[in-house]
């Protein structure tokens, strides 16, 4: 009987150790899992607190003046800025000339820069020289750069020269409906060579046992590029057209320093508007064309996003 109990009391025992030991694993993991999760906080407080003050704070900021009436009485007016900033004419040339020059100068940005890619990919002589032309823009200051547009686009200037020997008269660039033109030109002078490099990066990611693979099965380059290629660079295309759009609605400088602060009608865009009511201190409509227009792009963003998790959902599976 007392072996009996003895064994019973052993048993007992190594089953408190072993529960023992199973909670003291569980509260070292979950210490370890809480450890982890505050150091992972204490690393990403820094970058938090900067997004917190420095954009989350002042947006907070926008919205507050959007919606009242002054900042003197500070009384709510509901959407009444939004309404007076829409059927402002001056809104809506800027958003109207902005859409117009995003909606045309960003595929142009995202094709040809594909298309220099795809070249520069290939075997071609004086690849890295070709490389380096397309690249040095982005190290030309910004004043420099419309220098040397001023002097191509003014009315006797070399564009007009040239065109004056084909039997084309002279065109004023920068004060009529060719004012777009110049602009789109400056754009992508500007932005091809980086999104080459972008594309560039991306079809060096491609697998090349695919391409091969196709190539065995006499698959054209045309085919290897629209049914392989191209589906891999979804991500990277994404990114490219973001942030091509991104830069587009950023192109106010370069047509500042062009045209100035109240250009030809073709030329003024939602900068001008916004740097122009913040000039007259109309902080309600200024508050009011910044919201509509970070809608905006959140709405065409999200759609992009959409569309290209639909289009790169098959290379997941």
């Amino acid at each position: 009987m007392s072996v009996k109990t003895g064994g019973n009391v052993d048993r007992y025992l190594k089953k408190n150790a072993a529960q023992a030991r199973e909670e003291k694993k569980y509260r070292s993991a979950r210490f370890s899992r809480w450890r982890g999760r505050a150091l992972s906080w204490a690393y990403l407080a820094p970058s938090l607190i900067g997004v917190g003050l420095f954009f989350v704070l002042p947006f907070g900021v926008v919205i507050y003046y959007s919606l009242i009436n002054n900042p003197v009485q500070h009384e709510m007016v509901g959407l009444t800025n939004f309404l007076r900033t829409w059927n402002n004419n001056a809104f809506q040339l800027a958003a109207r000339n902005t859409l117009i020059f995003s909606f045309v100068a960003v595929p142009l940005a995202v094709v040809l820069s594909l298309w220099l890619a795809v070249i520069m990919e290939s075997r071609i002589p004086l690849k890295s020289t070709f490389r380096t032309f397309f690249l040095s823009p982005m190290m030309v200051p910004i004043a420099s750069v419309i220098l040397v547009w001023q002097v191509l686009f003014d009315y006797n200037g070399l564009v007009n020269a040239v065109i004056a020997r084909i039997g084309i008269g002279k065109i004023d660039w920068l004060k009529t409906y060719y004012g777009p033109v110049v602009i789109i030109l400056l754009f992508l002078w500007k932005n091809l060579g980086y999104n080459m490099i972008l594309f560039m990066s991306g079809l060096s990611s491609v697998p090349k046992d695919q391409i091969e693979v196709a190539r065995l099965e006499s698959a054209t380059e045309g085919q290897i590029f629209w049914m392989i290629k191209l589906r891999y660079l979804s991500p990277t295309i994404m990114f490219v057209i973001i942030m091509s759009l991104i830069n587009s609605f950023k192109v106010f400088r370069e047509v500042y320093l062009l045209a100035g602060n109240y250009p030809f009608d073709s030329l003024y865009t939602m900068q001008h508007y916004m740097n122009n009511t913040f000039q007259s201190l109309d902080y309600q409509k200024l508050s009011s064309a910044a919201i509509i227009m970070a809608v905006f792009m959140m709405v065409v963003i999200g759609i992009l996003l959409l569309l290209e998790d639909w289009f790169g959902r098959d290379l997941e599976q």
